[in-house]
């Protein structure tokens, strides 16, 4: 490093000296990345409860920054303004950046510097078509039709609503939430209570993992740890994996997605979300809590759920089963190539497989994961959990699920 800013000191051609500060600008926030993302996974390991909620989308980039920054990273390092003078000690993150950043070609370093990877994502190209050419049958016309609608519709969406603005977050955190399966070349972004436990079970299929899905304990699918998320992978693999892989996400109305999350995790017994979540919600918001519901955290009611969703000072923090899709696998930041919806689930997921050349044996699993004997959570069962709100509630709850309303054009519930 401290050759090259010799270099970039005595260079007397404008254009490398433009090149190498956007080098050095791409050094120091690589290196802050990379220790930010250390930290957070010596956070996890010393706790799990940690809420690593990233900042709204839209919020400028260096009020952002300031309040997520790592100890050790000054706010110069990481607002990167464009100051001619690097002043960041030499350790093992700004190495290993520089390493990343040496295993690049000088085509990709020209083509696209890894300081956007960090310092700004921004809205991608139009979606490219999908490669159709392991579809077998024409059974899947309609589907396509509504796969080519649903992606037109996010694009322009999302267009429209960054219109004004440039979003910017980290790759590392972007993509923590896709799990990767090489063999096909799939990156899946989990959304909770949209299918994603099956889901699961088809990328160890895929990979390898398994002979059926239907052999594949709930255990085994979330706690096996047999599938990689896409932020363990170095930048050079996550940044090959997104351009190259194709990217899918499976959504669900947000009014059922919150109504399934809740009913799973607080009506069964539940040895993490009772005394994590449970506790806490019926301390702050249950008056006259008796001794019981505060020392085992079990009986948490529907309003009193979402009492603490729409805290902004909550008593513990966010978690994935009922975080919005927007913050979950950003995808206005993705150009996800296919969008497929609880809704229509077993069908779109059965093209899915075929457009990535999955075996043909291989079908997506009908079962229920858990609680197999309680119906369904559906646009009824739905309707009479919100009776237990006011309408104020009512409309606050859709308020807060509005962006994942728009991005996948749900019709927005009568409150």
């Amino acid at each position: 490093m401290l050759i090259a800013f010799a270099s970039f000191l005595s260079c007397s051609c404008c254009e490398k000296n433009q090149h190498n500060l956007e080098m050095f600008r791409s050094l120091s926030v690589i290196k802050w990345a990379l220790k930010s993302h250390w930290l957070q996974e010596k956070a996890k390991e010393r706790t799990s409860l940690c809420d690593f909620t990233l900042p709204p989308l839209g919020m400028p980039r260096r009020a952002a920054w300031s309040r997520s920054a790592p100890p050790g990273i000054s706010k110069r390092e990481m607002a990167v303004s464009g100051g001619r003078h690097w002043t960041g000690k030499a350790d093992p993150f700004g190495v290993m950046a520089a390493s990343l950043v040496s295993q690049l070609s000088d085509q990709q370093k020209k083509n696209e510097s890894p300081l956007s990877w960090f310092g700004g994502v921004y809205l991608p190209p139009a979606p490219h078509p999908l490669n159709k050419t392991l579809v077998k049958g024409g059974k899947w016309k309609d589907v396509d039709s509504t796969q080519e609608k649903r992606r037109s519709f996010l694009h322009d969406f999302c267009k429209k609503y960054n219109s004004r603005k440039q979003l910017r977050t980290h790759l590392v955190h972007l993509v923590s939430r896709i799990y990767v399966e090489d063999r096909h070349k799939v990156l899946y972004c989990e959304v909770p209570k949209a299918g994603c436990s099956n889901w699961k079970r088809v990328l160890m299929v895929l990979n390898g993992l398994a002979a059926s899905a239907h052999n594949i304990s709930h255990d085994d699918v979330h706690y096996g740890k047999h599938l990689r998320k896409l932020d363990s992978y170095d930048l050079k693999g996550i940044y090959t994996r997104l351009n190259t892989y194709t990217k899918t996400i499976f959504v669900r109305d947000p009014m059922e997605r919150l109504v399934s999350a809740f009913r799973d995790k607080f009506e069964h017994a539940n040895s993490y979300y009772h005394p994590v979540f449970g506790k806490a919600i019926i301390k702050k918001y249950r008056h006259n809590a008796n001794e019981e519901a505060l020392k085992t955290g079990s009986g948490v009611k529907f309003k009193e759920f979402i009492q603490y969703l729409l805290d902004s000072h909550r008593p513990v923090g966010m978690d994935i089963h009922w975080e919005q899709v927007s913050k979950l696998c950003y995808p206005c930041l993705i150009n996800y190539d296919f969008i497929g919806k609880f809704e229509t689930l077993e069908e779109d997921a059965n093209y899915f497989l075929q457009l990535v050349g999955a075996p043909a044996e291989l079908k997506f699993p009908k079962f229920k994961d858990r609680h197999s004997s309680d119906e369904r959570t559906s646009a009824e069962v739905v309707r009479q959990y919100l009776k237990e709100l006011s309408k104020e509630e009512r409309q606050l709850t859709y308020d807060f699920y509005y962006l994942d309303y728009l991005m996948f054009n749900y019709t927005s519930p009568i409150v």
